[in-house]
């Protein structure tokens, strides 16, 4: 072995190549201070009856759960009740609350109430209205549509009321809950309204989610991340089995 090759040994033991730098793939985990949202569409509200209109709160149409909407509840239950959830919110009518009820059960949670995220006002057509004249394709609900504005409908919501108060509702809840993760029952305009925000989507561009859906936005305050939308895995038949409720 020659002088130079063991002055290149010599100086291969002190200095080891270094291990190169690796930069993997990782799940998401929640960054420090944000919220992460999981905001679920209420379960099916029972039918709308022109010979029995709903009851009302604060002008909105009101109705309960029906019975399928009572089993979607329990489903989203079965599949929330084993994350760590450190807040229930509802708004001011009854479905969101009925919707909740099974979870808020099983965790141990008092739901609290925010009223701002209660679904668009819709006016001369809210209630049984609403859901006719949809159906039946009428002129003005084509026009809602086509132009995307609630205020179509006489005496609705306009889509900057709306959009102003569902965030005001929204950012309350990210103010008391950083680094937490938060279950929002709400409604199915709010929800849309709620993407739009986030992902800077035109108006009704995600109104169409699913009773007792979870949309999931993480905040961080801002920007709002959207990571989810309508994930119904847990109305899968075969995806959940519905545990009865304890005895307590």
């Amino acid at each position: 072995m020659t002088i130079a090759t063991l002055a290149l040994v010599a100086a291969t033991d002190e200095n080891p190549a270094e291990e190169p730098e690796i930069y993997r793939q990782y799940r998401f985990s929640l960054p420090p201070g944000a919220t992460d949202l999981l905001i679920v569409r209420h379960g099916e509200s029972a039918p709308a009856r022109l010979d029995e209109p709903a009851p009302r709160t604060d002008g909105h149409s009101d109705p309960p759960l029906a019975p399928e909407g009572v089993e979607q509840a329990a489903r989203l239950a079965d599949r929330l009740a084993h994350e760590q959830i450190d807040a229930i919110y509802v708004t001011s009518l009854q479905r969101t609350a009925q919707t909740a009820a099974p979870l808020a059960q099983r965790l141990g949670l008092e739901p609290i109430v925010e009223p701002d995220l209660r679904e668009v006002f819709l006016g001369e057509w809210e209630g049984v209205a609403f859901r006719k004249y949809v159906a039946e394709g009428h002129p003005t609900a084509v026009q809602m549509f086509l132009e995307k504005r609630w205020d179509v409908i006489p005496g609705a919501e306009s889509n900057d009321e709306f959009a102003r108060r569902v965030r005001s509702g929204l950012e309350r809840i990210i103010a008391k809950h950083p680094g937490q993760r938060v279950v929002v029952v709400v409604h199915g305009g709010v929800i849309g309204q709620l993407m739009a925000l986030a992902s800077g989507a035109p108006a009704f561009s995600f109104i169409g989610a699913d009773n007792a859906s979870i949309t999931q936005i993480v905040a961080m305050p801002q920007p709002w991340v959207i990571r989810r939308f309508n994930d119904t895995a847990h109305l899968d038949e075969t995806a959940f089995s519905i545990q009865p409720a304890p005895l307590t």
